[in-house]
């Protein structure tokens, strides 16, 4: 008798756990099933998506991320649009470090750029031009509700730039595909020049099994998000540009040249107002350690496949590229400033010195500066940047040398541009 009883009291505990589990899970995922009812019918590759996503497979229901406001197709502006905020409700570390790595500064960087404002709104809040990519960046809460008040609701959450919805596939951002959406094309070719250098070859070899899988063969990750973090950071930065200035004189003058013409330093050399925005984007790399810091992480990621030596070698290459491409950039940069001082050409509009402004490539009034803006963010973009992705052909043919040759077309032209004014 008393063992039947104990029996049947773990009969009925089973029963109840069973029950209870049961009722849970009919709670939890409720609101799950009313999304699913109508999305099914309205957009099913978004429940199919979300299905196949560890989100789904971990009952982690819509009202997770889109809040339970929303109830029908009457109240569809009640939906909460996820911010990076509400991704760390779950993922805090992932975020933390996102938020100290430039991807987090994309959306700001845009908008600071000078002549942001004289683009059309569609390319870039729009979502199809610049804010396509730069969308990916930190906003405002008042730039969402702005943002949120014209319509445009994408892109608030910058996880999802990468972790594509629904799914939010870590493998899937894992991939060096993940990348190619925005690091491609003039000013960002990133991708074909991985995609094309031996490195990028042998890991795309990786993936149609042409190479094994534990061949050596790094991607974009592997070097710019070593380990998995989020906190993306290159030593020399976007424009190549650092401080202090080098101990090589030449260097140091034909540096300063540059960082005069991109507003940080004013024309006589002083800091200029728009150096605390340059700051703020961390453009330029300000101080020795911060730069060491980074290149240190680089050597050492080399160094899984490459002895030290090695590395710092090739590295240094890239250091020494950037010396050469800074005195052809420097040379046209005084020629065009030249020009202003002389009266030649008026001075940029909505700036405040007589000399070339780099950052305002989008309004110029001569060809002469249109050859030095394209000179400057795409040529020798790509003479370094090819350098450092180990892509001799995009360092070379369309970097270096497409610098040099519009070097003497500035030449060319300023020299008729005088002939012309006498």
């Amino acid at each position: 008798m008393h063992k039947k009883t104990v029996k049947s009291s773990i009969n009925r505990f089973f029963f109840l756990s069973f029950a209870c589990f049961f009722w849970l899970s009919g709670t939890a995922r409720a609101e799950e099933t009313n999304c699913a009812a109508c999305h099914t019918k309205i957009t099913p590759n978004i429940v199919s998506d979300w299905e196949l996503s560890q989100h789904g497979q971990n009952q982690i229901d819509c009202s997770a991320c889109h809040g339970s406001d929303h109830k029908s197709e009457k109240d569809v502006k009640k939906a909460r649009i996820p911010t990076p905020e509400v991704c760390a409700e779950c993922h805090e570390e992932k975020v933390q470090e996102f938020k100290k790595g430039k991807h987090a500064l994309a959306w700001s960087s845009m908008k600071s750029m000078p002549t942001f404002h004289y683009q059309p709104m569609e390319m870039i809040e729009g979502m199809k031009g610049c804010g396509g990519c730069h969308k990916l960046g930190l906003k405002t809460e008042a730039e969402i509700k702005d943002l949120s008040k014209n319509g445009r609701g994408f892109g608030m959450a910058s996880c999802d730039a990468c972790h594509t919805r629904h799914l939010f596939s870590a493998k899937e951002a894992s991939e060096p595909q993940a990348c190619q959406t925005c690091h491609m094309g003039f000013d960002h070719p990133q991708w074909e020049m991985y995609s094309t250098s031996k490195h990028g070859v042998r890991y795309l070899l990786k993936q149609n099994k042409t190479l094994p899988e534990n061949a050596a063969a790094p991607k974009c990750q592997m070097c710019h998000m070593p380990g998995g973090t989020h906190t993306n950071q290159t030593a020399w930065g976007f424009l190549a540009l650092r401080l202090p200035l080098p101990e090589d004189k030449q260097w140091a003058e034909d540096r300063a040249t540059i960082l005069k013409a991109v507003g940080a330093l004013d024309p006589s050399g002083k800091p200029a107002p728009r150096l605390e925005a340059i700051k703020k984007e961390r453009v330029v790399r300000l101080t020795q350690e911060e730069w060491q810091g980074e290149r240190d992480r680089m050597e050492k990621t080399c160094n899984q496949c490459h002895s030290l030596t090695f590395a710092r070698e090739e590295l240094g290459k890239g250091d020494s590229i950037i010396r050469t491409a800074d005195k052809l950039m420097a040379e046209a940069i005084r020629i065009v400033a030249a020009l202003y001082k002389d009266g030649i050409i008026p001075k940029p509009k909505d700036y405040a010195y007589a000399f070339p402004d780099l950052l305002a490539f989008h309004d110029t009034s001569t060809e002469i500066e249109a050859d030095l803006f394209v000179m400057f963010l795409e040529y020798r973009n790509r003479t370094f940047q090819g350098m450092f992705h180990m892509n001799p052909d995009y360092s070379f043919w369309y970097g270096f040398s497409e610098m040099q040759m519009t070097l003497t077309k500035i030449r060319a032209k300023a020299e008729e541009m005088r002939r012309s004014k006498k």
